[in-house]
């Protein structure tokens, strides 16, 4: 199926969930926000929220600094 990450066309596997993708891009171990079709997706529910095709989805990398 297809999504659009952070405005790009992207293919995964159907019956993907947030976390599966989360896993794909490379961000399993950084700390991000994950907002779905304009609706921010807790942490605690990655594994459960499925993903649908068409679904825009925004992933914003957390950056410290002072």
């Amino acid at each position: 199926m297809n999504l659009i990450v952070n405005g790009k066309e992207l293919e995964v596997n159907n019956n993907s969930n947030a976390a599966d993708l989360i896993t794909q891009l490379g961000y399993q171990d950084q700390r991000i926000a994950l907002e779905v079709n304009e609706a921010i997706i807790p942490k605690s529910k990655h594994t459960e929220f499925t993903l649908n095709s068409g679904d825009k989805i925004e992933i914003i990398k957390a950056v410290g600094g002072g």
